[in-house]
C-alpha cells in the first residue's frame, strides 16, 4: 500500500476547462501537501457566510442569516487536485484501487481524464478502482474536483482532500476493501470466541489462512479454510487466557488475513482488534463485567489552528488532553470520524459513539445532507460500519443528531430503515440517536425503533422517562452547552442564557449558555441521582471552527464557545470541574479567577473554586475568608465552592482543600497578581520529535512579569521563526474574536498566552530551534530535535 498524502500535489481554486485531462499545463497551479484544507489559511470575513442560514434548527423557528456560521472562512467553491502517478508495468496484472479517508466534499475523481467515480458526503471514506482506467509502466494522471455549496453546513466543514490517501495494488484474488469483520461474541478469563467474516474477491480457487497474535506479538490462534470462488469466508478461532480490552488496559490483537495461491501469498491484510464484552441493560453498562459510565465529550472534526486538515499527531493531543480531565468516551458529531481518531482511541482505551449523518429528509440547511439522503444514506452508513467495526472503542452507531424528521409521523420507518441497516451490518453494538425533541420522538415511535435513545439537553425528565419507559437504555447524548471565553471574567457571576456583550466573549465562570442549555453542575447532579442513566456526551470537548453561539447575529465571531479546551488546546476553568467529578482519585483543586484587577481595589469579585475536596479555606494575603463545604441542597454549591464577594486587594489569593472534618489535605492552589509585562516564555509539549513531514511540537507562549507569574491582560502581537529541519504551520491566541489569518508565522497573545504549532521535514533529522519575538521584549527560543 503506497500513501499518496505528502507536498506533490498540485492544487488551484476554481473550475478551469479540461482540469482532469493529462494535457494540461497546471505550471501555475499550487504545490500541495495532501491532507489539505484550502480554507484555513483564510481571510476571515463575513461575506464568506453572507447567504448562510439555518432552517428550523437550533431553535430557530424561521430562516435567518448566522454570521460566523462556518467561521467566516472561504470554504464555498470549487476546487481541482491533480497528482502524477508512476505505474509499475508490473502492476499490469493487477487490481489497482485508490483509497480517500475523507474529500470535502461533492468529489469525482478522474485518472487520465476519464471519470473513475464520485462521492458526495464529505466525511465518508471510499475507494474506487483504477485498474481500467490505467496505464501501467508509464506515467498516469490521477484528478479530483472538489465542489463545496453555499449553506451546506452548520459548522466549519472544511475544503478539499483533508483526510489522507492510499493507493494500492492487489492480486485478481485479494480482500475485500474493508472485508474483514471480527466479532468476540464469547469472552470469558479462560478463553474467548472470536469470529472472523472475510469478503473474498477471486478469480480462482484460493486458501484463507487467518492468524491471530496477542499484544505481545505471540501466535495465539491460526485456521486455515478454501475458498474456491468469491464468497464470505466464516472462521471461529479460540484464545485462551485472553488480554481483554478495557479502558485502562486497551489490549490490542492483531489478525493476520492472507489469500493463498499454492502456499503462495499472494494477498495479506492486518487488523488490529480488541476482545471485549458489552453489556447495555436498563440500569448501566458494563464493559467486561464491570460498570462504566459514559463521562464523554462531543468532538467536530476540526483541528483548531489546523483546520479540518488530518494530523496523526494533533489528533492524538486532542484526545491526551481529554483523557487527562478524566474523559472516557467521545461523539463524533456530526458525522463519520478520521480513521486516526479511531486508531488512538484503541490504543488510550477512550469510547467512542460513532455517528453518521446531522440531517435526515428534513433540511436543516439549504444544501445539507438531505439532498442526498435517499440516494446515499445506504451506502454512507454502511460504509461508516465497514471501516470501523473492528475498532473495539466503537460501542454504538448513530443514526442521526437532532434530525428533523422525529417531529414527523413519516420520521419512524426512516428510523426503522437505519436501524436495520446497522444490525445487518453490525449486529453486536447497540444503535442510538441524539433527540433534542423527546416527545416527537417519542409520539412518532422514532425513539421506541433504537436499541438506545438518547437525550439532548434533558436532565430534568430523566426521571420521568424512566417512570414511562422503565425497559429503555437511555444516557445523555449532548449535554450542557456551556459556552465560556478562556480568562475572561465578568462580573457579577451568575447564570445567563443567550447573553450577548459588546467583547463577543462569554464568562469563563463557566455559568453562561444559550437557552437550551445550563452549567455542567446541573448534569452532574442529574446524572449523579440517577445511577440508570449510562452517563452523559458534553457540548463539546474542544471549542472548534464555526457556530459561535451565542453571537450567531453578530461578527466577529469566527469559533464556538462551547469548548471545555480552547481552540488552541488550553483547558478553559472548565476543565478543572470535570476533572473533579471525573477523576475522583487523583486531587483537583482550581482557583479562578486570575487575581490581577488593576483599578477595582475595594471592589466585590466572586471566587470559585473547582475540587474534589470536601471543603476548602480561603485566604487572600494571609487572611481567612472562611471555610466553604459542599453543598448538595444548592445546585450551584453541590460542585463547586463559592465566595461571592471578595473584596479585591493585590497580593495572593491561596485556598487549601480539607477534608470531611475541616483537616488540610496538602493540596493548595495560589492566584497572585502579575506585575508589568517583562519576558516572554517558550514551552514545548514535545522535544524529540521524528523526521517524517508529519510529526508536530505545539508550543505554549507565554507573557509573565519579572516573577514568572503569567500577565493575564497581555495581547501582544507575536513573530515565530525556526531554524532547522522544520516549519512553522500556525500561531494563534484562541481568541474566538479574532480575524488574524492562523496559518503562518505571525499571531497575537490571548489572556497571556499563544501557542505555536512545529512540523518537521521528511527525511531530514536535525537540531530545530524555535524562537518567538514581540517588539520591546526579549526574545526566547526553545531547542527541539527530529531523528
Amino acid at each position: 500500500m503506497r500513501s499518496l498524502s505528502g507536498d506533490t500535489w498540485c492544487f488551484t481554486c476554481g473550475d478551469p476547462k479540461d482540469a482532469a485531462e493529462p494535457t494540461v499545463d497546471d505550471t501555475g497551479w499550487s504545490t500541495v501537501r495532501v491532507p489539505h484544507d484550502w480554507a484555513i489559511a483564510g481571510p476571515f470575513d463575513s461575506q464568506n457566510d453572507a447567504q448562510h442560514t439555518i432552517i428550523h434548527a437550533d431553535g430557530e423557528k424561521q430562516a435567518r442569516l448566522h454570521l460566523g456560521r462556518t467561521g467566516g472562512l472561504p470554504h464555498q467553491g470549487v476546487g481541482w487536485y491533480r497528482l502524477p502517478l508512476d505505474i509499475p508495468a508490473a502492476w499490469s496484472s493487477r487490481r489497482v484501487r485508490v483509497i480517500f479517508d475523507g474529500v470535502m466534499s461533492h468529489s469525482i475523481v478522474y485518472c487520465n481524464g476519464r471519470e473513475v467515480g464520485s462521492w458526495p458526503y464529505g466525511y465518508t471514506s471510499f475507494q474506487f478502482d483504477l485498474t481500467p482506467f490505467l496505464l501501467p509502466g508509464g506515467q498516469n494522471l490521477l484528478a479530483v474536483r472538489v465542489a463545496n455549496p453555499s449553506n451546506a453546513s452548520r459548522w466549519y466543514p472544511g475544503a478539499g482532500i483533508y483526510r489522507n490517501v492510499l493507493l494500492e495494488a492487489v492480486d485478481p484474488a485479494h480482500i475485500a476493501p474493508w472485508g474483514v469483520a471480527i466479532t468476540t461474541p464469547d469472552v470469558q478469563d479462560a478463553f474467548a470466541t472470536v469470529v472472523v467474516r472475510t469478503e473474498v474477491t477471486t478469480d480462482r480457487a484460493v486458501t484463507l489462512q487467518t492468524v491471530i497474535r496477542d499484544p505481545s506479538g505471540y501466535e495465539v490462534a491460526s485456521d486455515v479454510v478454501p475458498v474456491p470462488a468469491s464468497t464470505k469466508a466464516d472462521q471461529t478461532l479460540t484464545v485462551a487466557n485472553p488480554e481483554r480490552w478495557n479502558l485502562d488496559r486497551p489490549a490490542l490483537y492483531t489478525l493476520r488475513s492472507r489469500i493463498c495461491d499454492n502456499e503462495q501469498v499472494v494477498d495479506e491484510v492486518v487488523t488490529r482488534f480488541g476482545i471485549r464484552a458489552l453489556k447495555f441493560t436498563p440500569n448501566g453498562f458494563w464493559l467486561n463485567d464491570r460498570p462504566v459510565r459514559f463521562q464523554g465529550v462531543c468532538m467536530h472534526h476540526d483541528l483548531g489552528l489546523l483546520g479540518a486538515a488530518v494530523h496523526r499527531r494533533a489528533v492524538e493531543r486532542q484526545v491526551d488532553i481529554l483523557q487527562e480531565m478524566g474523559c472516557n468516551a467521545i461523539r463524533t458529531s456530526h458525522n463519520p470520524p478520521a480513521p486516526e481518531l479511531l486508531e488512538y482511541c484503541d490504543e488510550k482505551g477512550i469510547l467512542v459513539l460513532d455517528e453518521a449523518f446531522d440531517e435526515w429528509r428534513v433540511p436543516k440547511v439549504a444544501n445539507g445532507y438531505s439532498n442526498l439522503f435517499d440516494a446515499w444514506a445506504e451506502k454512507d452508513l454502511r460504509a461508516m460500519i465497514r471501516r470501523d467495526r473492528n475498532h473495539p472503542c466503537v460501542v454504538m452507531w448513530s443514526i442521526g443528531n437532532e434530525i428533523l424528521d422525529q417531529g414527523r409521523p413519516e420520521g419512524r420507518e426512516t428510523c426503522r430503515w437505519l436501524t436495520a441497516i446497522c444490525h445487518d451490518e453490525d449486529s453486536t453494538r447497540p444503535v442510538t440517536a441524539g433527540f433534542n425533541d423527546p416527545d416527537g420522538a417519542i409520539q412518532n415511535g422514532l425513539a421506541g425503533e433504537l436499541d438506545i435513545p438518547g437525550w439532548n439537553y434533558r436532565p430534568a425528565r430523566y426521571a420521568e422517562f424512566r417512570e414511562a419507559y422503565p425497559d429503555w437504555i437511555m444516557y445523555g447524548s449532548e449535554t450542557e452547552s456551556c459556552v465560556s471565553t478562556r480568562g475572561e471574567y465578568v462580573f457579577p457571576a451568575k447564570i445567563l442564557r443567550d447573553h450577548e456583550r459588546s467583547s463577543g466573549h462569554c464568562s469563563a465562570y463557566e455559568l453562561e449558555s444559550p437557552c437550551w442549555g445550563y452549567p455542567p453542575d446541573i448534569e452532574f447532579a442529574a446524572q449523579e441521582d440517577r445511577p440508570y442513566m449510562l452517563g452523559e456526551f458534553v457540548w463539546t470537548g474542544f471549542d472548534y471552527l464555526g457556530e459561535p453561539t451565542p453571537y450567531k447575529f453578530h461578527w466577529p465571531s469566527r469559533s464556538s464557545y462551547f469548548g471545555i479546551v480552547d481552540l488552541c488546546g488550553f483547558p478553559k476553568d472548565r476543565y478543572y470541574l470535570y476533572r473533579s467529578q471525573w477523576r475522583p482519585e487523583v486531587p483537583t483543586l482550581h482557583l479562578l479567577p486570575h487575581w490581577s484587577w488593576p483599578g477595582r481595589e475595594g471592589e466585590h469579585i466572586p471566587v470559585h473554586v473547582f475540587t474534589n475536596a470536601a471543603g476548602a479555606e480561603l485566604f487572600l494575603n494571609g487572611q481567612s475568608l472562611g471555610i466553604r463545604r459542599k453543598d448538595a441542597s444548592d445546585p450551584l454549591r453541590r460542585f463547586r465552592l463559592v465566595w461571592d464577594a471578595v473584596t479585591y486587594a493585590p497580593g495572593e489569593l491561596r485556598v487549601r482543600a480539607l477534608d470531611t472534618q475541616d483537616h488540610p489535605t496538602g493540596e493548595e492552589a495560589v492566584q497572585r497578581t502579575a506585575g508589568a509585562s517583562a519576558r516572554l516564555t517558550l514551552s514545548a509539549d514535545r522535544i524529540e520529535l521524528v523526521a517524517n513531514g508529519d510529526d508536530l511540537s505545539f508550543l505554549t507562549i507565554r507573557m509573565c512579569d519579572t516573577d514568572g507569574i503569567v500577565c493575564p491582560s497581555a495581547a501582544q502581537p507575536v513573530v515565530v521563526s525556526v531554524q532547522g529541519p522544520a516549519e512553522v504551520l500556525a500561531v494563534d491566541g484562541g481568541d474566538p474574536t479574532s480575524l488574524e489569518p492562523i496559518p503562518g508565522c505571525h499571531g497575537r497573545l490571548f489572556h497571556g498566552m499563544a501557542l505555536a504549532v512545529i512540523r518537521t521535514r521528511a527525511n531530514v533529522p536535525g537540531e530545530i530551534f524555535v524562537t518567538v519575538e514581540s517588539s520591546g521584549f526579549v526574545n526566547t527560543s526553545a531547542q527541539l530535535r527530529s531523528f
